[in-house]
């Protein structure tokens, strides 16, 4: 009996789901809806343009061959390219046959996409007497360019999906983007640059960017001065809206009540919105649950720390745009010691400069190890999760590898939830991304180890006493 084409994805997609890094399969293969299959053509319904491109970039390699192993040898797949939120689906799709050497052939392109409204035609019945759109200024940092970020595998996806929005604010499916990471990894500079560059390009747009602490303070002085609705209408005007981290609307239930009205005026309209937060919106406690839906109504991506070479190459812009040279040992020696964060690498070069000109001293590789010795050891030693994963494995004689794979063995699996409870109690990470460093499929199982060992932490006296000699290891 052949299979139908829900059944043939599903089997797809059990293969994909192991090959793929989770929160990429969750980004880019969760959306896709199958639609049909005939004569060996399986057509799957994407959400944009992009969407496709990124697919046929990155995984066509991987769809391709699970597609094969289902169907045969003469698979073909189909894209059907159907933007959400517009006012007409009818659009032909993008026919692609499977590559035989990895390479994709189109059969017919373009895509005819659907059809947008004409904004010009839509009154706001909103706009306050006396302030013009253009007088607005959109509060951005002329620094904070795509241009001036440095892209590595930390930020890739987060950087792609935000140039898309830029090119196309309000008429993506990445609507809104909620870019999140810890602290000083670059989640304003991002959202910022999406706003710069959407005034450089569409300078009628109207764009702004505020902090979540300046909204709260902006709403409640307008309920003081009794303007509230003002507040609420200005907000209403703005084109492409950037909003930085919106954890601080957390208990807020009056703020959060207020944003929600101008969230969902925005978004009808097709006006963009950019959210930034520390954490995943799965993970933002203290906030409305219709919020959080709306949340994730677009494109969830997530920042995280720099790697060696991404470090170097931050390092590197920096030196080149304030018209410096630093000798090459010096520039790695940084990079190699400051490992958390960007705005702690860009501090340290700072330091070394500024030490170099007020002593009239060379910037040498013996000055460099004098004065970050001196900003690590003033520094609060920040635990991270390879560190965590390192004193776990010694403790209990394991290799990483064994750490991180699927085995069901207790001692392991053990070892493992103990790895992630203190990720999750000693570093700033998303559950998320504790789950993905550590080798699990989701958040759902960080927190089912954390409230397991919360458990044997109570029950078992040898498991408490081995959590705390490892909580010692790892504080000393």
């Amino acid at each position: 009996m052949a299979k139908n084409h829900e059944e043939v994805w599903k089997n797809c997609l059990t293969i994909i789901r192991d090959n793929v890094p989770s929160i990429s399969y969750r980004t880019w293969f969760e959306p896709i809806v199958p639609l049909k299959i005939q004569n060996n053509v399986l057509t799957i319904q994407v959400p944009s343009p992009f969407f496709y491109e990124f697919l046929e970039e990155q995984y066509i390699d991987i769809i391709s061959k699970t597609l094969r192993k289902e169907i045969g040898a003469e698979a073909k797949l189909e894209y059907n390219v159907v933007m959400e939120n517009t006012v007409n689906s009818n659009s032909r799709p993008y026919t692609v046959k499977l590559p035989a050497k990895n390479k994709t052939e189109l059969v017919n392109k373009p895509v005819n996409l659907p059809f947008k409204p004409d904004e010009e035609g839509i009154k706001n019945p909103f706009v306050i007497p006396g302030i013009r759109k253009m007088q607005i200024d959109p509060q951005l940092n002329p620094d904070n360019t795509f241009r001036n970020f440095v892209e590595g595998e930390c930020n890739k996806l987060a950087r792609s999906a935000s140039v898309t929005v830029a090119a196309n604010p309000g008429g993506t499916a990445f609507n809104p983007i909620f870019i999140y990471g810890g602290s000083g990894l670059g989640k304003t500079h991002l959202a910022q640059a999406i706003g710069i560059e959407v005034k450089e390009t569409l300078p009628d747009k109207t764009v702004l960017y505020v902090t979540a602490n300046k909204f709260k303070t902006q709403y409640i002085e307008s309920i003081r001065n009794n303007t509230s609705n003002d507040f609420i209408h200005f907000y209403q005007m703005i084109d492409v809206l950037i909003i930085d981290d919106v954890q601080e609307f957390a208990g807020k239930e009056k703020t959060q009540e207020t944003f929600f009205q101008i969230f969902n005026h925005l978004h009808q309209l097709k006006k963009q919105l950019i959210l930034t937060a520390d954490k995943p919106p799965v993970e933002l406690e203290g906030m409305e649950q219709r919020l959080l839906s709306r949340f994730k109504w677009g494109l969830c991506v997530d920042l995280q720390p720099p790697d060696l070479d991404t470090r170097i190459a931050i390092l590197k812009q920096k030196i080149y745009n304030d018209g410096l040279v630093l000798p090459e040992e010096v520039i790695h020696y940084i990079a190699s010691h400051i490992t958390n964060n960007i705005r702690e690498l860009e501090g340290a070069l700072v330091s070394v400069l500024a030490q170099s000109t007020l002593n009239r001293k060379d910037i040498t590789l013996e000055l460099t190890r004098e004065l970050i010795s001196k900003l690590i050891k003033n520094t609060k030693k920040e635990i991270s999760i390879d560190y965590i994963q390192k004193i776990v494995c010694d403790f209990f004689n394991l290799s990483l590898e064994q750490l991180q794979s699927k085995t069901r063995k207790r001692e392991i699996v053990q070892a493992r939830q103990i790895a992630m409870y203190f990720s999750k109690n000693y570093t700033k990470s998303s559950l998320a991304t504790i789950g993905t460093q550590i080798g699990v499929k989701d958040h759902a199982t960080v927190l089912h180890a954390c409230r397991t060992v919360n458990n044997l932490l109570e029950t078992d006296r040898q498991f408490r006493q081995d959590v705390e000699e490892i909580e010692k290891k790892l504080k000393n």
